[in-house]
């Protein structure tokens, strides 16, 4: 329905978004309060009080709010099925695994989806709709000579192996001590999966176990971590329930999952949320967080006051600027692009620069130019998908980008999504779908490589800012910027 509350368990600080007075008015209503012998489900006082409670964890692959609002996967599939109960979202977050498993076992939660793995012990006391995702777990080191382990037993023989308590790997590593005695870990409380991989790329510990989902956003945050083996199978997450009689809410999400994976819209949306993480590429990444650290400082004044002119986040127009020239103010291509916002000679003049390879008249014209088309991607639009949209005009044109909708439009896809259109647009390449539309024959598998790489700068680059010491010490003069990511 659209109003979500969100609570944070461990501070029990609420922060109530659209509709804060309906929601504390709402607060006091019954949650699990069934009288005995009542014929009603929870499913239907679910319904009747208009709000689903779930458990989660903070975190980039379950929930997290950034500039837009609500994000994660999680938190995608959640906020589908509180429409399709026809209920507000009401999401708290607990840094621990176990107070979420112990909300939702002892009724304090309707669910817990969490990144949960399905394992053994879990299931005696929750039970498990059916899976989403499909993981394994990992362990993660600091590439370096002789730094690789064989095995765990040598990995927990020869060095510091840390995961966190109450998680699937500290499950695991107790059933395989039952076999190994001598394998040794410590269980960390009020930790994350981003917090054990930075304290291992930081050298501090020696060894982290992840999910392989997690390692696949942020891996390219840490260039020198690598993976030494897989040490599980591949095992299902998804959302825990509470035993009992009441099996309700259980049986609807478990229609609910059962619809999304016949109409392969479960896979559409798993492969959407990790699309614009590209296969791992160490150099490229190492490659990028350097000239972060040398090229761009040169250049972001410039950056982030052509972004606060036209109202754009400066590390969006800074990602944009390197897939065109990798921030190199005298670029050129083959087909006579140039400059450090690759300007064509028209859009040049269009947009009144006059020297290309002057990279102040280039950011502006190429902020100029972002802007425009943004402007021209209509207004109901989800923000991010309007920015997505543009940034694939402005490689490909506005007109093919419009084809591209209507052709998503023919194959019933959605014309506002990104995930939708990126699907279509290759098929510009293909006479049967280009001889249909009002612009022709376009490479339309170059505009999605395009935006999915700028994705993954501009995710790397806002990573790298947050995380740099000299960032909060020495903030520029024109980082105020209006953040559209």
């Amino acid at each position: 329905m659209g109003i979500l509350t969100y609570i944070n368990g461990d501070h029990r600080n609420r922060l109530l978004m659209l509709g804060a007075a309906v929601i504390a008015a709402l607060a006091l209503a019954a949650f699990g309060l069934r009288a005995w012998g009542s014929d009603t489900t929870l499913l239907d006082e679910i319904r009747a009080s208009g709000k689903l409670r779930v458990y989660t964890r903070e975190g980039a692959t379950t929930y997290s709010v950034g500039p837009h609002g609500p994000e994660g996967l999680e938190y995608e599939l959640l906020e589908r099925f509180a429409r399709h109960l026809g209920v507000e979202l009401e999401i708290e977050t607990h840094a621990s695994l176990q107070d979420i498993l112990d909300g939702v076992a002892e009724g304090r939660a309707h669910l817990a989806a969490a990144g949960l793995t399905v394992t053994e012990a879990r299931q005696h006391r929750v039970r498990f709709a059916p899976p989403y995702q499909y993981i394994t777990e990992q362990l993660v080191y600091r590439r370096g000579p002789n730094r690789r382990p064989a095995d765990l037993l040598s990995a927990t023989r020869d060095g510091d192996l840390e995961v966190v308590a109450h998680s699937s790997h500290a499950e695991l590593l107790a059933q395989l001590k039952a076999e190994h005695p001598e394998l040794n870990w410590d269980e960390v409380e009020e930790i994350d999966t981003l917090e054990l991989l930075n304290l291992v790329a930081e050298g501090i510990i020696d060894y982290t176990i992840v999910d392989s989902n997690e390692l696949t956003l942020h891996r390219r945050f840490y260039p020198h971590l690598g993976v030494a083996f897989d040490v599980s199978k591949p095992k299902p997450l998804a959302w825990a329930f509470a035993r009992g009689k009441d099996d309700s809410l259980y049986q609807e999400a478990t229609r609910f999952f059962n619809e999304l994976e016949k109409t392969g819209q479960l896979a559409l949306i798993v492969k959407g949320f990790y699309s614009h993480v590209r296969a791992y590429d160490y150099a490229g990444t190492h490659t990028f967080i350097g000239h972060v650290k040398r090229r761009l400082p040169r250049y972001r004044v410039l950056l982030e006051r052509a972004a606060l002119k036209y109202d754009l986040d400066w590390r969006l127009l800074a990602a944009v600027a390197y897939q065109e020239s990798h921030w190199n103010p005298h670029a050129v291509s083959p087909t006579g692009v140039r400059g450090f916002m690759m300007l064509t000679q028209a859009t040049a003049s269009q947009l009144g620069v006059t020297r290309r390879t002057d990279p102040e008249q280039s950011i502006e014209g190429g902020a100029r130019y972002l802007r425009s088309l943004i402007d021209k991607i209509p207004g109901h639009i989800d923000e991010a998908d309007r920015i997505w949209l543009a940034l694939a005009a402005y490689n490909v044109g506005y007109g093919h980008l419009q084809d591209a909708r209507v052709i998503t439009r023919w194959r019933n896809g959605d014309p506002d999504s990104w995930q939708s259109i990126k699907e279509n647009l290759p098929l510009l390449r293909k006479r049967k779908w280009y001889k249909k539309t009002r612009h022709g024959y376009a490479r339309g598998n170059e505009p999605v490589r395009y935006v999915e790489n700028i994705r993954s700068y501009y995710d790397i680059l806002s990573w790298y800012l947050a995380n740099d010491p000299a960032e909060h010490r020495n903030r520029p003069v024109f980082a105020i910027a209006s953040p559209v990511l």
